[in-house]
């Protein structure tokens, strides 16, 4: 397995732990590149239950790097009120690169703009911000090059789909295997 694929993983003050470990874990077990992201102007982020990450780099220094995916997980609504991140969606959408976010996050892209005639789930109650929408009823949707998922115990089903979007079935199986969880793909 080569580290080809780009990752970028955004970070803010009371993100949803779960979601972002649990999908930067698997990623990198898969040997996918993973740079957390702060939107907070600052290293360390804390997240809705109190546990503080050091994020790799800052918004402000990486915005101008290229990532093959961006990765939002949720906790917070706050994502849809950081301009650059709303930007960066978009570019990222219009280059027709992989978007992946889950539980309250996929507002980003309603609020974005860039779910229009796509399939999306979300956390209960987030459907609102899905505008322009199909709401689906599965726990992981990728409609396109917009993947999206409900929430915490969703996490780890999120993180395997977009391992298997970045690296294929195979090294999917294979982590899944090593994880001892029965995948089927």
């Amino acid at each position: 397995m080569s580290q080809t694929n780009q990752v970028a993983l955004f970070l803010m003050d009371g993100f949803e732990e779960t979601e972002a470990i649990t999908t930067l874990d698997i990623l990198r077990r898969g040997k996918v590149a993973v740079t957390t992201i702060s939107l907070t102007g600052k290293a360390w982020v804390t997240s809705k239950h109190g546990v503080t990450l050091q994020a790799d780099t800052l918004f402000e220094d990486s915005k101008r790097d290229t990532f093959d995916m961006l990765v939002i997980p949720g906790g917070t609504l706050d994502y849809t009120e950081h301009a650059g991140l709303l930007d960066w969606a978009r570019q990222h959408h219009q280059a027709g690169k992989q978007l992946a976010a889950i539980c309250a996050a996929p507002a980003v892209f309603g609020k974005a703009g860039i779910l229009q005639g796509k399939k999306a789930v979300c956390y209960p109650g987030i459907e609102p911000w899905l505008t322009g929408a199909t709401l689906g009823s599965e726990i992981v949707v990728t409609d396109g090059n917009i993947t999206t998922s409900r929430g915490p115990a969703t996490a780890i089903f999120f993180a395997f789909r977009l391992l298997e979007i970045l690296q294929g079935s195979q090294v999917a199986k294979e982590v899944g295997d090593d994880f001892m969880l029965p995948l089927i793909l």
